[in-house]
């Protein structure tokens, strides 16, 4: 008799052999070139079950350019394995012909010219005609958020969330969790919480207080959908106070939490769930190593580290699915669920082309509406780009490399530092660039530039330290995004080497000396999470350094020296 993880380890090979898992089917319509709504929407309806997944949207109401990763390492055992492998690397692990659209979607080679040809992606107006569709098949589906909603751009940071809620309420989710959105402040999410129509779930938002559950995040919610009982766990970003300013937020707790996530887990198949889905906010390596201490989750819908992958991943008895973000991929999976167990699935990424999908005219309408107090600001042009400007990647992105030479020149310092966020979409050459587009890579509740005295010595404890975030072995303490970007300082990084070995060779890069640990620096940067920073807010010194220049050309920057991979 085949066990139950042979079951779904053959299941997820056979669909990637002939296409049952819809991604097949994408591959060979890629080949051709030739995509249509209907092609995009194709799914055979499979089991009693299905699942809508959306993550990490940051806020992106409109179309947008968004380029995948080239550089994203993976350390310890996730080395070399999905989603630690990008490009041509990725291409050919999935099947992925040169040119097509799904290169297009889910790798970063020639992204600026494959842009001309296929255009922009997502647009919440496209992801409800997608999500129509798929309840008009399956009217009972499960439509989950997995958090970062509102937050990431000029209307969102405006109405303190509320342009998100109203759209996001249109949808209909029937739950979410959260990261970003604690930066709005505890009495702003508290306030839009509680007037939620649907679950919002945090099994790991505790009372700092007390230490206990914080009775507003409930851990789960069971729902009857398809002749099944299904438990819904919420797991909020587990890293908070680490990531984002504590002092906003500071009744409450957060962390991994994972012995109480098995009580929850104990707890809902004790009522009878017969389908435990975890709705996280984690982290793919974090969940992937939850999978596998955490016994009877069935699928971990996984959120924040933004990866758009075409097959879910099998982690013992657990599947576990990356949506990516800014609203350019929907995900459905169809699973069939009998006698308590979920005996298989059918699983779709569905990539948001929104030259190729119809806008609902319902969204359109409420976007506009929400957009329209705002519509001359941000719409205000303010000068060109020449190249291509991206944000994603281990160690560098061409948007943050021209926020650190705006931060050097409007604010006077000898070195830059910019954070490893990974939101932000991305602009193509040639074109206009908006304040909408400034503030949709700068946009966030601290945004204070400042300027600062760093000794050389104190320069290389952030760098290591922010190093660890990324690149310890364990991903339970992997606690930040992507590395630091720096302006006017090289250095060179060994992953490889344990916590406060990694950094080496630091450099100014105006003169070629190596920095000194006992001397001075002057220092800017933005996102600082400790109180009381002063500055000038960041998307104002960015708008002043391209409104100087007219057009700018960020051209590409190796100034971060990798070994170790």
């Amino acid at each position: 008799m085949i066990s139950r993880r042979d079951f779904l380890q053959v299941s997820m090979a056979a669909a990637a052999l002939t296409g049952a898992s819809g991604f097949g089917n994408w591959a060979r319509l890629a080949a051709q070139q030739a995509l249509t709504q209907d092609q995009l929407l194709e799914f055979e309806t499979f089991g009693n079950v299905s699942l809508i997944h959306v993550t990490d949207i940051h806020a992106q109401l409109k179309p947008i350019y968004f380029r995948e990763p080239s550089v994203n390492l993976g350390v310890g055992g996730n080395k070399g394995v999905v989603p630690h492998i990008t490009g041509a690397d990725f291409r050919k692990f999935y099947g992925i012909s040169d040119g097509s659209p799904s290169h297009y979607a889910l790798s970063s080679g020639d992204f600026a010219s494959l842009a001309q040809g296929y255009g922009k992606v997502g647009g919440l107006d496209c992801v409800a005609t997608v999500i129509k569709a798929i309840r008009a098949a399956r009217p009972d589906a499960l439509l989950l958020d997995g958090g970062d909603t509102w937050h990431g751009s000029y209307t969102c940071y405006q109405t303190e969330g509320q342009d998100m809620v109203n759209v996001m309420n249109a949808l209909a989710p029937d739950a979410m969790t959260f990261h970003w959105e604690f930066t709005l402040g505890s009495d702003r999410v508290n306030e839009l919480v509680k007037g939620l129509p649907f679950a919002a779930l945090g099994q790991n938002v505790f009372d700092a207080e007390w230490d206990e559950p914080a009775e507003l995040f409930p851990p789960y919610k069971m729902f009857e959908r398809g002749g099944t009982q299904i438990a819904v766990i919420g797991q909020a970003f587990p890293y908070m106070p680490i990531a984002n300013p504590g002092w906003m937020f500071p009744e409450y707790s957060f962390g991994i939490r994972d012995e109480h996530m098995q009580e929850m887990v104990d707890e809902v198949r004790g009522q009878g769930a017969e389908l435990v889905v975890l709705l996280s906010h984690n982290g793919f390596d974090v969940d992937k190593k939850m999978a596998s201490v955490v016994t009877g989750i069935d699928v971990i819908l996984s959120g924040h580290t933004h990866d758009a992958l075409p097959e879910p991943v099998v982690v013992g008895d657990t599947i576990v699915i990356a949506s990516g973000s800014n609203g350019k991929f929907v995900s459905r999976v169809d699973l069939d669920v009998r006698d308590g167990r979920m005996m298989g699935y059918k699983h779709k990424l569905i990539p948001i082309f929104s030259d190729v999908i119809t806008p609902d005219p319902d969204m359109v309408a409420l976007i506009d509406e929400q957009r329209a107090p705002f519509e001359d600001a941000l719409e205000e042009e303010i000068g060109v780009t020449d190249t291509l400007l991206y944000r994603r990647g281990n160690f560098n992105g061409s948007w943050d490399d021209l926020i650190c030479d705006a931060l050097l020149s409007e604010r006077e310092a000898e070195i830059a530092l910019s954070p490893g966020v990974r939101w932000g979409p991305s602009l193509v050459p040639g074109q206009t660039i908006t304040r909408e587009d400034i503030w949709n890579v700068t946009s966030m509740t601290y945004p204070q530039a400042y300027r600062t005295e760093m000794t050389g010595e104190f320069l290389k404890v952030v760098l290591e330290d922010v190093a660890d975030n990324i690149f310890n072995p364990d991903p339970y303490y992997q606690q930040g995004g992507d590395m630091v970007r720096t302006g006017g300082l090289g250095y060179r990084i060994d992953i490889s080497k344990p916590q406060g070995s990694r950094i080496s060779d630091m450099t100014l890069l105006k003169t070629g000396e190596k920095t000194d640990a006992a001397k001075s620096y002057r220092v800017a940067g933005w996102a600082s999470v400790n109180e009381g920073t002063e500055g000038p807010p960041i998307w104002d010194v960015v708008e002043a350094h391209i409104r100087k220049a007219g057009t700018v050309s960020v051209p590409e920057r190796d100034n971060v020296d990798v070994v170790g991979t």
